[in-house]
Protein backbone atom coordinates (compact mmCIF):
# COMPACT_ATOMS: atom_id res chain seq x y z
CA UNK A 1 0.00 0.00 0.00
CA UNK A 2 1.81 3.54 -1.00
CA UNK A 3 1.70 6.50 1.39
CA UNK A 4 -0.77 8.00 -0.50
CA UNK A 5 -3.23 5.45 0.03
CA UNK A 6 -1.87 5.02 3.70
CA UNK A 7 -2.64 9.03 4.49
CA UNK A 8 -6.07 9.20 2.50
CA UNK A 9 -7.36 6.06 4.64
CA UNK A 10 -6.42 7.87 8.02
CA UNK A 11 -7.72 11.47 7.11
CA UNK A 12 -11.09 9.21 6.25
CA UNK A 13 -11.37 7.92 9.46
CA UNK A 14 -10.29 10.88 11.18
CA UNK A 15 -12.76 13.11 8.95
CA UNK A 16 -15.76 10.32 9.74
CA UNK A 17 -15.20 10.53 13.19
CA UNK A 18 -15.39 14.19 13.40
CA UNK A 19 -18.91 14.12 11.47
CA UNK A 20 -20.08 11.45 13.71
CA UNK A 21 -18.41 13.23 16.88
CA UNK A 22 -20.52 16.78 15.24
CA UNK A 23 -24.15 14.72 14.52
CA UNK A 24 -23.87 13.39 18.40
CA UNK A 25 -23.24 17.11 19.72
CA UNK A 26 -26.19 18.39 17.37
CA UNK A 27 -28.61 15.64 18.61
CA UNK A 28 -27.50 16.38 22.17
CA UNK A 29 -28.15 20.51 21.42
CA UNK A 30 -31.48 19.17 19.56
CA UNK A 31 -32.78 17.90 22.82
CA UNK A 32 -31.79 20.59 25.32
CA UNK A 33 -33.44 22.63 23.15
CA UNK A 34 -36.60 20.72 23.07
CA UNK A 35 -36.12 20.03 27.15
CA UNK A 36 -35.83 23.57 27.90
CA UNK A 37 -38.36 25.26 25.27
CA UNK A 38 -40.93 22.53 26.86
CA UNK A 39 -40.09 24.20 30.27
CA UNK A 40 -39.75 27.31 29.62
CA UNK A 41 -43.70 27.38 28.01
CA UNK A 42 -44.52 24.88 31.19
CA UNK A 43 -43.71 27.58 33.08
CA UNK A 44 -45.55 30.40 30.92
CA UNK A 45 -48.83 28.35 30.84
CA UNK A 46 -49.21 28.41 34.45
CA UNK A 47 -48.52 32.27 34.57
CA UNK A 48 -50.00 34.53 31.40
CA UNK A 49 -48.66 37.47 32.67
CA UNK A 50 -44.73 36.01 32.27
CA UNK A 51 -46.24 35.13 28.72
CA UNK A 52 -43.22 37.72 26.74
CA UNK A 53 -40.30 37.09 29.48
CA UNK A 54 -40.92 33.48 27.92
CA UNK A 55 -40.46 34.46 24.50
CA UNK A 56 -37.36 36.67 25.66
CA UNK A 57 -35.92 33.87 27.99
CA UNK A 58 -36.58 31.11 25.26
CA UNK A 59 -34.26 33.35 22.95
CA UNK A 60 -31.73 33.93 25.20
CA UNK A 61 -31.25 30.22 25.85
CA UNK A 62 -31.81 29.09 22.11
CA UNK A 63 -29.35 31.54 21.15
CA UNK A 64 -26.41 30.47 24.43
CA UNK A 65 -27.24 26.97 23.73
CA UNK A 66 -26.45 27.12 19.71
CA UNK A 67 -23.41 29.57 20.07
CA UNK A 68 -22.22 26.52 23.08
CA UNK A 69 -22.52 24.01 20.94
CA UNK A 70 -21.37 25.55 17.46
CA UNK A 71 -18.15 26.25 19.56
CA UNK A 72 -17.63 22.74 20.36
CA UNK A 73 -18.38 21.65 17.22
CA UNK A 74 -15.30 24.14 15.74
CA UNK A 75 -13.42 22.72 18.00
CA UNK A 76 -13.95 19.15 16.66
CA UNK A 77 -13.06 20.46 13.61
CA UNK A 78 -9.51 21.37 15.05
CA UNK A 79 -10.43 25.33 14.76
CA UNK A 80 -7.65 27.42 16.63
CA UNK A 81 -9.84 28.89 19.79
CA UNK A 82 -7.30 31.77 19.67
CA UNK A 83 -8.25 32.52 16.20
CA UNK A 84 -12.36 31.98 17.04
CA UNK A 85 -11.30 34.47 19.50
CA UNK A 86 -9.98 36.94 17.70
CA UNK A 87 -12.91 36.40 14.90
CA UNK A 88 -15.74 36.71 17.40
CA UNK A 89 -13.77 39.66 19.25
CA UNK A 90 -14.09 41.60 15.65
CA UNK A 91 -17.33 40.65 14.86
CA UNK A 92 -18.56 42.08 18.29
CA UNK A 93 -16.48 45.51 17.74
CA UNK A 94 -18.07 45.87 14.32
CA UNK A 95 -21.54 45.01 15.83
CA UNK A 96 -20.89 47.52 18.55
CA UNK A 97 -19.65 50.45 16.49
CA UNK A 98 -23.08 49.48 14.26
CA UNK A 99 -25.44 49.95 17.30
CA UNK A 100 -23.01 52.84 18.71
CA UNK A 101 -24.26 54.80 15.47
CA UNK A 102 -27.97 53.48 15.86
CA UNK A 103 -27.78 54.93 19.61
CA UNK A 104 -31.43 55.15 19.92
CA UNK A 105 -31.67 50.74 18.88
CA UNK A 106 -29.13 50.25 21.44
CA UNK A 107 -31.10 52.86 23.92
CA UNK A 108 -34.37 50.82 22.92
CA UNK A 109 -33.26 47.45 23.69
CA UNK A 110 -31.11 48.49 26.99
CA UNK A 111 -34.80 50.21 28.15
CA UNK A 112 -36.05 46.78 27.31
CA UNK A 113 -34.55 44.74 29.49
CA UNK A 114 -35.19 47.14 32.28
CA UNK A 115 -38.74 47.52 31.94
CA UNK A 116 -38.62 43.79 31.96
CA UNK A 117 -36.43 43.05 34.74
CA UNK A 118 -37.33 46.24 37.09
CA UNK A 119 -40.58 47.80 36.18
CA UNK A 120 -44.09 47.27 37.82
CA UNK A 121 -46.11 46.67 34.87
CA UNK A 122 -47.12 43.44 33.34
CA UNK A 123 -49.24 41.97 30.61
CA UNK A 124 -52.90 43.14 30.69
CA UNK A 125 -52.23 46.42 33.05
CA UNK A 126 -54.43 49.15 32.29
CA UNK A 127 -51.83 51.93 32.46
CA UNK A 128 -51.61 56.26 31.75
CA UNK A 129 -49.10 57.69 30.22
CA UNK A 130 -48.67 61.23 31.09
CA UNK A 131 -47.19 63.59 28.73
CA UNK A 132 -47.63 67.46 29.00
CA UNK A 133 -49.19 67.33 25.48
CA UNK A 134 -50.85 64.01 25.14
CA UNK A 135 -51.83 61.38 27.62
CA UNK A 136 -52.21 57.64 26.53
CA UNK A 137 -54.26 55.49 28.52
CA UNK A 138 -54.51 51.74 27.90
CA UNK A 139 -54.38 48.21 28.50
CA UNK A 140 -50.61 46.96 28.10
CA UNK A 141 -50.67 44.05 24.87
CA UNK A 142 -46.96 43.76 24.80
CA UNK A 143 -43.57 44.08 25.87
CA UNK A 144 -41.19 44.03 23.09
CA UNK A 145 -37.46 44.30 22.46
CA UNK A 146 -38.14 47.45 21.29
CA UNK A 147 -41.69 48.77 21.63
CA UNK A 148 -44.74 48.33 24.31
CA UNK A 149 -47.30 48.03 22.85
CA UNK A 150 -50.86 49.48 24.26
CA UNK A 151 -54.65 49.01 23.72
CA UNK A 152 -56.64 51.98 23.65
CA UNK A 153 -60.48 52.25 24.53
CA UNK A 154 -61.38 53.20 21.10
CA UNK A 155 -59.65 49.84 19.93
CA UNK A 156 -56.24 51.53 18.60
CA UNK A 157 -52.79 50.30 19.27
CA UNK A 158 -50.22 52.69 20.32
CA UNK A 159 -46.63 51.66 19.88
CA UNK A 160 -44.20 53.47 22.41
CA UNK A 161 -40.56 53.21 22.30
CA UNK A 162 -39.37 51.58 25.48
CA UNK A 163 -36.78 54.32 25.59
CA UNK A 164 -39.90 56.59 25.63
CA UNK A 165 -42.05 54.34 27.74
CA UNK A 166 -39.30 54.31 30.45
CA UNK A 167 -38.42 58.54 31.16
CA UNK A 168 -42.66 58.72 31.30
CA UNK A 169 -44.59 58.92 34.43
CA UNK A 170 -46.87 56.20 34.27
CA UNK A 171 -50.26 55.80 36.47
CA UNK A 172 -50.90 52.04 36.67
CA UNK A 173 -54.87 51.42 37.55
CA UNK A 174 -56.07 49.60 40.34
CA UNK A 175 -56.54 45.92 39.64
CA UNK A 176 -60.57 45.49 39.99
Amino acid sequence: MSSWNFNFFIMLHVTQTQIIESVVILIVYLVLKLISNRYIDKIVANNVSVKTRGKIVRKAINVTLMSFFLLIVLSIFGIDQSELLVFIGSVLTVIGIALFAQWSILSNITSGIIIFFNHTIKLEDTIKIMDKEYDVEGVISDIGLFFVILKTKDDEQVSIPNSVFLNKMIKKKRDA
